[in-house]
């Protein structure tokens, strides 16, 4: 592995961490809201994103790669909506799309068997990510101003969780 696509994987788990405090912001947000359900929402995106960090950080270690931490940016913490909040949350995750698709473009361009494999997965997890939040929205939209539909949405996130997959 190159030093451009090691450096460019150190920037994606310092991303994936990055995005764990987005994701505990929004979780924020909606807990100041009392909607306990979209913040389990959140907080269970968050620890997804931090699994997402650890896989490319045990993957950077079995290649013999040192893993360079950076300092996490302020999230946004304030919304104007739930709605807002998950169309930042849809915005968020087509950047890192972006991202693994540019990781992605490095490894394939070095021919770099390994990573163009283990990226894979990441690139799945992103069609399911952007289908996840797009479909949100959508349902955001649809019920509008119908609270008994809205507090049902929050019910049903209430019940999210998060088991990481098994190791491949």
């Amino acid at each position: 592995m190159n030093d451009t696509l090691h450096d460019a994987l150190n920037e994606q788990l310092n991303f994936e961490l990055h995005s764990a405090h987005v994701y505990l912001a929004m979780a924020g947000y909606c807990s100041a809201e009392s909607l306990d359900g979209f913040a389990n929402f959140f907080v269970i995106q968050a620890e997804e994103e931090r699994f997402h960090a650890s896989k490319i950080y045990k993957y950077l270690n079995d290649r013999g790669k040192k893993v360079k931490l950076k300092g996490i940016p302020d999230p946004q913490n304030d919304y104007g909506s739930i709605l807002e909040v998950f169309e930042h949350a849809y915005e968020h995750e087509q950047e890192v799309t972006r991202r693994i698709y540019h990781l992605s473009d490095l490894a394939l361009n070095d021919r770099e068997h390994a990573t163009i494999q283990f990226l894979k997965w990441f690139i799945d997890e992103q069609v399911e990510e952007e289908a996840l939040f797009d479909s949100i929205i959508a349902k955001l939209k649809r019920i509008a101003d119908d609270s008994n539909a809205f507090f049902m949405m929050d019910a049903e996130f209430a019940k999210r969780s998060f088991t990481p997959p098994a190791a491949e």
